[in-house]
């Protein structure tokens, strides 16, 4: 008894804390419904329930709130983000696992030492870089951005990959197998969870980002803004009492996309297929 007491009480402990952490966001999924288009703090419900919020966000874009085009640039710099970034992850990660060459192990200290340094330390580099380039204000310089050093990131694949049997490696090898057969045929089918794992956080990082699109962006055409840069300027102490609706419907559109990715992408999430890889 003593202990099923223990279990309730740290699920009752739990389910409270859960409660909590989904007030706010409840609190946010209720005003998106509300008829009132500033901050209502009166009440946690609406007074008043309306669909016209939705209707407006996609339908009725202006030239302070155009959430199609800030969707649409955000969705490009993600999609085109996730394919570069995973594609340059992926390649640093094998090769640093499966081939030996002449100077790997001092390549892969000094790639370790320059990912201890914050990103915020190059942001002003990178800025006259790319203001030189002429690609600031630009969806293609966001995506250089966000993907030029992704590889840097490859120590948790690397880790992963690492866990696969060299005896596959090797005797594939022996097989005449290329590099290239290897990884495809064997690495990947192996890798499916930390690839995924690799996939989604490449998405959500520009997809969610703000500081940065903040610093290259300097237009003051909302169509070229992101939905974190567009969301943001809604907040103004001068627009919030007409767009914090709006900025409700926005913030929780931000999150379809990621539900959508993480839906099709968690039947990958296959565990134990390495484990059992080998026989005999």
């Amino acid at each position: 008894m003593k202990k099923k007491g223990k279990i309730i009480g740290r699920h009752v402990f739990l389910a409270i804390l859960a409660f909590i952490w989904l007030i706010p966001v409840f609190w946010l999924v209720v005003t998106t419904f509300s008829t009132q288009k500033g901050i209502n703090t009166n009440h946690f419900f609406p007074a008043h329930w309306t669909l016209a919020n939705y209707h407006q966000l996609f339908f009725e874009p202006d030239s302070t709130a155009n959430f199609p085009a800030w969707f649409k640039n955000s969705m490009i710099i993600g999609v085109f983000s996730c394919l570069v970034s995973s594609i340059f992850v992926i390649m640093t990660a094998y090769a640093f696992s499966f081939i030996e060459f002449k100077g790997r192990k001092k390549l892969m200290s000094f790639s370790l030492i320059l990912g201890m340094f914050p990103g915020v330390l190059s942001m002003i580099a990178m800025y006259f870089i790319l203001k030189m380039l002429g690609l600031t204000d630009s969806v293609v310089g966001l995506i250089i951005l966000y993907s030029g050093a992704s590889g840097l990131g490859y120590l948790i694949l690397k880790g992963f990959f690492d866990t696969i049997p060299v005896s596959l490696h090797e005797a594939a090898k022996l097989e005449g197998a290329s590099e290239a057969t290897i990884f495809a045929k064997i690495v990947v089918p192996l890798s499916k969870p930390m690839i995924v794992y690799t996939v989604i956080n490449s998405f959500l990082n520009p997809w969610m980002d703000f500081v940065m699109v903040r610093l290259m962006i300097k237009s003051k055409d909302a169509s070229d803004w992101t939905m974190a840069l567009g969301l943001f300027n809604l907040l103004q102490r001068a627009l919030v009492n007409q767009y914090f609706t709006y900025f409700c419907c926005g913030g929780l559109m931000i999150a379809v996309p990621i539900s959508i990715l993480f839906i099709i992408m968690q039947k990958f999430y296959v565990e134990g297929v390495t484990g059992g890889a080998v026989k005999g």
